[in-house]
């Protein structure tokens, strides 16, 4: 069980103190509220009262969406969407729990992830990922990809080499809307893994109606009257599915930098939802001390959302619109289980991210009520698929690819 505690606090002191909303600076698990009980909600202690701002499970807000989908009232479903934006406003990431996806879909999940990178090396190579930066469906080996931080509003190609020069020791899958012509998947053959693609494919819609609840109540949470607005510009179609595992690797060489598991980052598309195992290595950017990276553990089931460059551009990157496109890396799990046998190996590590992405052509322009004489838009207007393709190039080579076999 993950419990959320005031480390400076204790119970007495923090009851009926009002404290600054703000998250903690040196990844302490604090409570920020007035507060009187503890409820437990899947795997984490919120406490809650009518005056309850934001928990925090490590540096990351906790947010629970019951009411959302259970038939809460309209009162019920701003309050859980006026604390999204502000954790969003603050932090960029957030802990989402009692959302839409049941426990035994995320485990099956893996279960298919797992089952799919155990198999050979060429088995996976029947569903490569195409030659370069424009199509990205299938299955990426070590090295194919690596991931930068840059949100590529330059186009500086010593950069992109100088980004290249660590190697990123994972291995994808990446997976889409089969009614998306621009992205056509590249599924393995059905006798290589019976019954994958049929559930991948479910687990991809099951996981766009948590995004539709997400976008939603992100927009009521900005204080946009229309909880529809950014919905109107998604359809679903355009997100990306993607399995990840990293392989166990030395952990000198995550150390010496001479390798990575996934460098600091943002994410290119509007939000992402992550599925994440109980290994660890996920560290966000401190939101108060930039280069300075805290741990988000694990929480059980969750749903680890955060906010993407586009939402970024379209709230304007501004107080009390802003909404914050965070750094983020994967690097060594915790300390007592890092480690295994001779060559001191990492554990290995698995996760499901899905990005949620706007239509392709649609213009990503400031949003109106977040702009005013004092706090003009900050960001040019760009194309989404134009902006995609620019990100991408920064990201993909094509060095050479493993053989495939029928296997």
């Amino acid at each position: 069980m993950h419990q959320l505690r005031c480390s400076t606090l204790n119970r007495n002191d923090a009851c009926g103190a009002v404290i600054e909303a703000k998250p903690p600076s040196d990844g302490r698990n604090v409570l920020i509220s007035n507060f009187s009980t503890a409820n437990l909600v899947k795997g984490v202690t919120i406490m809650s009262s009518d005056e309850v701002k934001l928990a925090y499970h490590c540096v990351v807000p906790v947010i629970d969406f019951a009411k959302w989908h259970t038939g809460g009232s309209q009162e019920e479903k701003q309050k859980i969407s006026s604390q999204l934006a502000s954790a969003c406003k603050s932090v960029g990431f957030v802990f989402i729990v009692n959302h839409l996806m049941p426990h035994e879909k995320i485990s099956e999940a893996f279960s298919w992830s797992k089952k799919m990178f155990d198999l050979e090396q060429k088995q996976k190579m029947l569903a490569p990922h195409p030659p370069g930066h424009v199509v990205h469906r299938g299955y990426s080996w070590p090295g194919l990809e690596k991931v930068s931080n840059s949100m590529g509003d330059e186009d500086d190609p010593e950069l992109v080499n100088k980004l290249r020069q660590v190697s990123d020791v994972k291995e994808s899958y990446e997976i889409g809307s089969d009614n998306y012509p621009e992205q056509p998947n590249v599924w393995l053959p059905d006798h290589v893994l019976p019954g994958f693609r049929e559930f991948m494919t479910d687990f991809y819609w099951d996981s766009w109606e948590n995004a539709k609840m997400i976008l939603k109540a992100m927009a009521l949470g900005i204080g946009l009257d229309d909880e529809d607005y950014f919905l109107r510009y998604h359809s679903g179609h355009e997100n990306q599915l993607r399995l990840l595992h990293y392989p166990p690797v030395p952990a000198a060489n995550i150390e010496d930098q001479s390798m990575t598991r996934m460098a600091a980052h943002s994410d290119w598309a509007s939000i992402t939802m992550l599925f994440q195992d109980d290994c660890g290595g996920l560290q966000i950017e401190n939101p108060n001390k930039k280069d300075d990276f805290i741990a988000a553990e694990p929480l059980e089931d969750a749903i680890v959302l955060n906010v993407g460059d586009l939402l970024q551009r379209w709230s304007n990157g501004y107080f009390p619109h802003t909404l914050k496109s965070t750094l983020h890396r994967v690097t060594l799990p915790p300390r007592q289980d890092r480690y295994s046998g001779d060559e001191n190996l990492t554990r290995a590590r698995y996760s499901i991210p899905y990005f949620v992405a706007p239509k392709e052509k649609v213009v990503i322009e400031t949003i109106q009520e977040c702009v005013s004489k004092t706090n003009p838009a900050k960001y040019k207007p760009i194309r989404w698929d134009e902006y995609r393709l620019m990100r991408g190039s920064m990201q993909y080579e094509a060095p050479e690819a493993p053989e495939a076999c029928e296997a």
